[in-house]
């Protein structure tokens, strides 16, 4: 009987999830109507963003019209944040870290038209570290980074891990100061090792005295927004 009830909770919820990723769905589809990210072809859903990751990304991009953007993880996001960049004029960098070269080659061969001229792909292979005893992915030589300032960074790679998973983003972060504005989007923050991420990310931003603005969204998969004082709307999007 209590398998049973837990296996009803589960479909209850999954419904809800499902429920709400249509009304994400309908929301991005009519914010993007005439704007610049109109025409691009997204495959969303599975491995790729969920529509609330991409409605959020667009409201960002859109909104906020950052100019220096580290991206981890290659792949549908790339093509948003590339054509944003071609249709918003000069921008300084928008750097793609990933760690299979095979992927980078599918992606360029079916996507070479889509990746802006300011937009550079980084190979980096995962190998593991460790944190409070735990193991995760880490992408390999990351700190060779960790001195370039970025206004937006989003993280959706590498591959998760059970614990502290793309971890890379604390030690990007590590020597941010009060004086520094971003916001950060994680998606994937469903997941118990994601959330691990955030709370460590939180905690040592606030250490710093740097005053942070937080929201999640819902759909089938969650994201989470962490922002300054300049990007603190974002968390009502």
């Amino acid at each position: 009987m209590i398998k049973k009830i837990k296996n009803v909770v589960k479909a209850i919820y999954a419904s809800k999830r499902l429920n709400e990723e249509l009304l994400w769905a309908n929301v991005f589809h009519d914010s993007i109507k005439e704007t610049w990210a109109d025409k691009i072809a997204f495959n969303i859903g599975r491995w790729a963003g969920s529509y609330a990751f991409f409605y959020v990304l667009f409201r960002i991009l859109n909104d906020y019209k950052p100019k220096n953007i580290l991206e981890f993880g290659l792949g549908e996001s790339t093509k948003m944040i590339s054509k944003y960049i071609v249709a918003n004029g000069e921008y300084k960098k928008h750097i793609v870290i990933e760690q299979d070269e095979n992927w980078k080659n599918i992606y360029l061969n079916n996507n070479s038209n889509t990746l802006s001229g300011n937009s550079i792909i980084k190979i980096m292979p995962m190998i593991e570290k460790t944190y409070k005893g735990a193991t995760y992915k880490s992408y390999n030589n990351i700190e060779s980074i960790k001195d370039i300032s970025f206004d937006f960074y989003l993280i959706d790679g590498p591959h998760g891990s059970e614990n502290f998973s793309r971890f890379d983003i604390f030690t990007i972060l590590k020597d941010k100061s009060p004086l520094d504005e971003f916001i950060i989007l994680f998606d994937d923050y469903e997941r118990f090792g994601e959330k691990q991420t955030v709370d460590e990310v939180v905690k040592m931003l606030e250490s710093k005295k740097i005053k942070l603005f937080t929201k999640s969204y819902t759909g089938v998969k969650s994201v989470f927004i962490v922002a300054t004082e300049k990007y603190k709307y974002a968390t009502s999007f």
